[in-house]
């Protein structure tokens, strides 16, 4: 059975980077859009990076167009985005799909360890169900990516720990994080 380290992801500069790399580190896996309304969450994610990376926190941002077309750009045009509007400093994967056939085998991974498991209570939380059921009546029942900005952590030993919806409070995200360092 695969493991997370048995993976690799490309940078937007075509590089490969090894899950092993990050052995004995907490690491942050994020889908990203540039045009979302999740999109401000870049400025916490910074953040804890900022906060974190010397701890021990590893971020892989991977940009993805599969909802809603919120990531029209290239990797160059949304690397700028995220520097001018956010100034990001983790690193940017290539955009890439995080569902379907041409999903990375990473993500096909990562929900198999961590299902959806539902968006909470908040008015977000609402809003996101009433707008999944209008696209799948039956969301609730796979474990696929729902939108941008679902985050999945694993652990210094590289077990999926969590998976945190768009929705989630991104306090309550870093709290959890902050655990495990």
């Amino acid at each position: 059975m695969a493991k997370f380290y048995d993976f690799s992801v490309a940078t937007a500069k075509g590089e490969e980077i090894k899950m092993s790399d990050f052995k004995g580190k907490v690491v942050l896996v994020v889908n990203t859009a540039t045009g979302c309304g999740f999109t401000p969450q870049y400025a916490p994610i910074e953040q804890m990076y900022k906060d974190y990376h010397s701890k021990g926190l590893e971020i892989l941002d991977i940009p993805c167009n599969q909802f809603g077309g919120q990531a029209p750009g290239t990797d160059d045009e949304i690397h700028e985005f995220c520097t001018i509007h956010f100034n990001t400093t983790f690193p940017q994967m290539k955009k890439s799909d995080v569902n379907g056939e041409n999903q990375l085998p990473l993500y096909k991974y990562l929900k198999e360890q961590k299902g959806f498991e539902g968006f909470g209570e908040s008015k977000m939380a609402h809003f996101m169900k009433q707008h999944l059921l209008k696209i799948d009546p039956n969301y609730e029942k796979n474990s696929d990516i729902k939108w941008n900005f679902t985050k999945f952590v694993i652990d210094k030993n590289g077990n999926v720990v969590a998976r945190f919806e768009p929705t989630a409070d991104m306090k309550v995200v870093e709290d959890f994080i902050k655990g495990l360092l």
